[in-house]
């Protein structure tokens, strides 16, 4: 199983937060487009013995998109590379991008999944965001999609300054309101080189709390489970069988291409990424040049790998497949270290599976990184 990633580097306008690659001007769209398929078929012997079972278009904002542009691409997935019988195809998009007309467009498609881009359902957080879309878009986009869409997810956003516990609960239970499948919510993250930095700095916005988002969190565990959501990584949260088939995959380390600009990709060896700039990446492709990097991982940068991705899952880390991959001195090591949180009942191992606890979740990734071994080569 492996999957392929098409990066849109298209955005309308700047969320305050984000620190992806795009562009907020679309007189290359058309361009970039076309270097998009070309390097789908420049690549495509890296997969030649790899069945695709995903197909995603991330962003940036996928759905700047046409229709007829998305479905190109899809088609030149297809000529290019064997993809299984009933693959996930998934589009983000955001609420502005999904008028009535466009929802049905994209249902007659290949894209059977939508990654809708809510954040929240108030109207001052999403101006303070700087979100294209305004809350009434983001009921009404959700109204619609779930006429013609079954597998949809929404992301919304938690800790943010000055959103109380009780408002959280209603950004919670708006989202359930409309009984959709699946749900990524992220701590608001203050970046180096955003736009929100420099509003923290300047005092116009005040500086997310970590007690906050702690708080937001574990809310948000609370109510999804309750509403039979399964807590299936960190930031993900599925009804049975709606778990995200891309986003799985990462997970468990498998294979994927990551195409256009900034996009990773990862074979079990080694990593690669294409350049982080609109204009290099044109010109290398239309030069039949693959503008990236490539970096070998040593068996020190795999173990950090799964570790960090182990414990954000409820599959956890093996410690049979640490043993058979990596051996004993890293067996040992991670033993050793991980036992002030299995004390601490932040960690629990069960079946020689190592997992947070619901009190270590919400610091799963401090936890792993102080499992990481550094410097042993």
């Amino acid at each position: 199983m492996s999957g392929i990633y098409l990066h849109i580097p298209f955005c309308k306008q700047a969320c305050h937060y984000c620190d992806f690659h795009f562009s907020t001007s679309m007189k290359k769209k058309g361009e970039m487009v076309l270097a998009l398929a070309k390097e789908l078929h420049l690549r495509k012997n890296e997969f030649e013995n790899e069945i695709v079972e995903t197909i995603y278009f991330g962003g940036g904002t996928p759905s700047v998109l046409t229709s007829d542009e998305i479905n190109f691409l899809i088609n030149e997935v297809y000529q290019n590379y064997t993809v299984s019988e009933n693959p996930e195809i998934t589009l983000e998009a955001n609420p502005d991008d999904l008028s009535n007309n466009r929802i049905i467009e994209l249902s007659k498609s290949r894209i059977n999944r939508l990654s809708i881009g809510i954040q929240s359902f108030f109207e001052e957080d999403l101006k303070m965001m700087n979100r294209a879309h305004n809350a009434e878009e983001a009921k009404r986009c959700l109204e619609e999609s779930t006429k013609y869409f079954d597998n949809i997810s929404l992301d919304l956003i938690y800790g943010v300054p000055g959103m109380s516990n009780e408002k959280w609960k209603q950004n919670i239970e708006t989202a359930l309101s409309f009984g959709i499948p699946h749900v990524s919510s992220y701590a608001l993250t203050v970046e180096p080189k955003t736009a929100l930095k420099k509003l923290i700095e300047t005092g116009k916005i005040a500086e997310p709390k970590d007690e906050a988002a702690q708080e937001h969190f574990m809310i948000l565990v609370e109510t999804l489970e309750a509403n039979d959501f399964i807590h299936y990584e960190l930031s993900n949260f599925g009804k049975e069988n709606y778990f995200s088939r891309n986003n799985s995959a990462y997970w468990l380390g498998k294979k994927y291409l990551g195409i256009g600009p900034s996009a990773h990709s990862y074979n079990g060896i080694s990593r690669s990424w294409n350049v982080s700039n609109n204009a290099i990446y044109l010109k290398s492709i239309q030069e039949n040049k693959l503008p990236n990097e490539t970096e070998i991982l040593s068996i020190t940068d795999r173990y950090n790998e799964y570790i960090m991705t182990g414990l954000r899952t409820i599959w956890g880390v093996s410690l049979e497949r640490i043993e058979k991959e990596f051996g004993n001195d890293y067996l040992d090591y991670l033993k050793q270290n991980a036992q002030k949180y299995l004390d601490d009942e932040k960690l629990i191992l069960e079946n020689d599976i190592l997992r947070t606890t619901k009190k270590g979740k919400f610091f799963s990734d401090g936890i792993a990184s102080d499992l990481f071994w550094l410097n042993l080569e």
